[in-house]
């Protein structure tokens, strides 16, 4: 029997080419930004569709 999927709990680790250190370097300096957009963006999308939702537990 396979075991149940599930997502990682904690960490990842990412391996990125030489070539691509300036990017992922600009990537994470912003990442506080990306990831804000994204939860308004989510939020801004779920309001318009009218999905109820539990902010207490949106983001578990």
């Amino acid at each position: 029997m396979e075991p149940a999927f599930a997502w990682q709990t904690g960490y990842g680790a990412f391996s990125v080419s030489e070539s691509n250190i300036a990017g992922v370097t600009r990537y994470i300096a912003a990442q506080e930004e990306h990831h804000r957009e994204f939860i308004s963006g989510g939020l801004l999308f779920l309001r318009k569709n009218n999905v109820l939702y539990d902010e207490a537990h949106l983001w578990d």
